[in-house]
């Protein structure tokens, strides 16, 4: 984050507001909560804990919160949770978090094992021994095991949930750090294996070799046994880009590898490249997403035409391996995927032989496996699964035709299901108990008309004997933003806390999202996202149109750029709602930029140095727009310091401008979690049951 200097002579300090007037940021004269800028201080800390007082003096003694405490707690610990499996050189790898276990283990087993009733497991790292014998409150950030021997794995460790993480080289067979291994100190960093004794690296090797929205933009190769000042710079970005240049490697399983070097200058455009240097002519718009045989996989976000075909933008489509290092310049494709008018590629996931992709028709799951033939084309067969469900992609065996997928909806417990991707067989593997009474529940899938004719479909569970008198306490949650797709899932916590108490749950699918491919996105980037904004306001009034609930009885929720549409909802409709939870937020839209990583944005958002993107911006922040004199329902505001990402400070300056102006608000920071709830199960637990009791108090009376 880019902060005015402090300690300058007077004159300099005048060039130095006026610069940042003109770049369309604000002043510590017009902007008096910038002081809660800064991450961590002697006056922002007695603030954050004076405001946790007053919050947790509320909702922790509200007679409601030690059950929604003990019930989520219970839940998130429960032994019989679905374990999520990784594939890792033909063993089962999960990493697993419970009671005992709080900052969690990573184990093993065979996939014989995995697939019993009751698989033993083999504990290969304790993180809670590991971060007690280090004084660290570590968090599981995942690893990656080399391609030779598939058994030296760099596990990435984050400080109390943040990005940034440290890097060390982890051998599974010993259970050990490796003695003289890799490792590489704390950073946001991109770590990938060129070899089993090689490593491309792209971070800040020196201080300050970063973008501005501090990602690393030099690559280098380090080999084993040399120290970090040592490696070889192989790539170079540009400070000036939005996201991290980084190294990509794709791994067909037989032991043919393709080292790519990306490019972000910008959220939404990549430029690929080879080791060497040479740039790979894709198109700016779109994904890498791996490799089967020597075919390598990408998903297209633009139009394209090359080799004399013409590809719609949503599809996936192959190169071959070869003709893209010998020709990079001149790329044939063969199309794999093409979406329909109601469809969006969703996931994609390889086996030794085939692609294994999820899609959304009409926002509903779908699974097909595709299978590479002689001619260059590619063959597709469904994958026979539940119908009206969300269907996800959880992992594939590189070395074997195994993947696995799981099932859910509002109303069934999650499902993991094995598929055979050669024979396309497919089975029920393991499932998720009950976690709530869904006897009395419905589930629909009902459409809103936005403001510009738009249908804007959302999904509501609620009780089946519905009075349809704006009666029922609802929650209505969306994201909108950034491509991805919201879709209906099981969640036992929402069920005992929220359904079986008489509330309902809305999801909407606005424009933002992904539910209908990238046109659906792009729909609402930058100057146009008013649309995303009216789209839920059209749900929100579709709701109360129908009386399924009524504005008394109506509550909205969401997280990050969710926060933000939480924010801009509770200042363009106050009159809608009665509660707003808004978690981990961007809210100061004029200086979204210069905090933690917010310059990465802008593809998104627009730009404050645009004059009609920062007329925008100014027209939408919610720091900015929250007026004097106008009744706003309560609202939570959560985040937590560790968030380097989206930051806390757009949470803390928007409670603190509530509070000038004698709003009623209430405003918690945990101290843990990075960008989420908590850095365990127990904080995560901790954060759900204040929001159930807040949306209980607001809602239910």
């Amino acid at each position: 984050m880019v902060r005015p200097k402090t300690g300058i002579r007077a004159a300099a300090a005048g060039f130095a507001a006026l610069l940042l007037t003109a770049c369309g940021g604000s002043t510590a004269e017009s902007d008096p909560y910038q002081w809660l800028e800064e991450v961590s201080g002697p006056r922002v800390d007695a603030w954050v804990s004076a405001e946790n007082a007053k919050t947790l003096g509320v909702l922790e003694q509200d007679p409601r919160y030690a059950d929604n405490f003990a019930q989520a707690k219970a839940l998130a610990n429960a032994s019989d949770r679905l374990p999520v499996p990784e594939f890792h050189d033909g063993m089962i790898g999960n990493f697993w978090q419970d009671a005992e276990h709080q900052r969690g283990v990573w184990r093993e087993t065979t996939v014989a094992d995995y697939e019993s009733p009751q698989p033993a497991w083999r504990t290969v790292l304790d993180l809670d021994a590991l971060a007690r014998d280090e004084g660290k409150n570590w968090v599981w950030k995942g690893m990656r095991c080399d391609p030779v021997s598939h058994s030296r794995c760099l596990v990435q460790l984050s400080d109390g949930g943040e990005d940034a993480v440290t890097v060390r080289e982890f051998d599974l067979g010993t259970g050990k750090f490796v003695d003289g291994g890799f490792v590489l100190d704390r950073g946001k960093q991109n770590v990938s294996w060129e070899d089993a004794d090689t490593l491309l690296v792209s971070r800040e090797w020196q201080p300050g070799e970063k973008t501005t929205s501090g990602y690393a933009y030099v690559v280098k190769r380090l080999r084993r046994g040399q120290s970090p000042d040592q490696a070889v710079e192989v790539a170079r970005g540009a400070a000036t880009d939005a996201l991290a240049t980084a190294a990509v490697s794709l791994d067909n399983g037989d032991g043919r590898r393709l080292n790519l070097v990306v490019r972000r200058p910008s959220f939404y455009e990549s430029q690929v490249g080879l080791i060497s240097g040479t740039r790979v002519a894709l198109p700016s718009k779109s994904v890498l997403q791996g490799m089967v045989g020597n075919r390598v996989l990408v998903a297209l976000q633009q139009d394209w035409d090359t080799g004399g075909k013409s590809f719609k933008s949503g599809s996936l489509i192959s190169l071959d391996a070869d003709e893209l290092t010998a020709h990079p310049d001149r790329l044939t494709a063969t199309l794999v995927y093409e979406p329909g008018p109601q469809e969006t590629l969703n996931e994609v996931m390889t086996t030794h032989g085939h692609v294994v992709a999820t899609s959304l028709y009409d926002v509903k799951g779908r699974a097909t496996v595709y299978t590479p033939q002689p001619d260059g084309g590619w063959t597709s067969t469904p994958v026979p699964l539940p119908d009206n469900a969300t269907i996800s992609g959880i992992d594939a065996d590189s070395h074997g035709e195994a993947a696995y997928l799981s099932v859910t909806s509002m109303l069934t417990p999650s499902t993991i299901w094995s598929l055979d991707a050669n024979s396309g067989r497919v089975s029920q593997l393991k499932t998720a108990p009950a976690r709530f009474d869904s006897s009395r529940l419905a589930v629909e899938q009902l459409m809103a008309t936005s403001p510009d004719g738009t249908k804007v479909p959302y999904f509501i569970v609620h009780p089946a004997a519905l009075p349809y008198d704006g009666s029922t306490p609802t929650i209505l949650y969306a994201y909108g933003g950034f491509a991805s797709s919201v879709t209906p899932s099981y969640n036992g916590l929402l069920g005992k806390s929220w359904l079986e108490h008489g509330g309902a749950y809305v999801i909407a699918n606005i424009r933002g999202g992904g539910e209908y491919g990238p046109a659906w996105h792009d729909a609402a980037l930058k100057t146009h996202r008013q649309r995303a904004f009216d789209d839920f306001a059209a749900v929100a009034q579709d709701l109360v149109a129908r009386k399924i609930t009524s504005p008394r009885r109506l509550g909205i929720q969401g997280g990050s750029n969710g926060g933000l549409l939480m924010g801009v909802e509770l200042t363009q409709h106050p009159e809608l709602f009665n509660a707003v939870d808004i978690q981990v937020p961007l809210l100061d839209m004029l200086r979204y930029e210069r905090i933690a990583a917010g310059a990465s944005w802008v593809g998104e958002y627009g730009s404050v140095s645009n004059p009609d993107e920062r007329a925008f911006l100014a027209s939408i922040s919610p720091y900015a727009q929250v007026k004097k004199g106008v009744k706003y329902p309560e609202p939570l505001v959560w985040t937590t310091t560790k968030d380097d990402r989206v930051g806390p400070q757009h949470a803390r300056k928007f409670a603190a401008r509530l509070a000038e102006y004698g709003d009623p608000y209430l405003f918690y920071e945990a101290t843990q979690g990075g960008h989420g709830a908590g850095a365990n199960n127990d904080e995560k637990a901790h954060t759900s049951a204040l929001e159930y009791t807040y949306f209980m108090r607001r809602l239910m009376g």
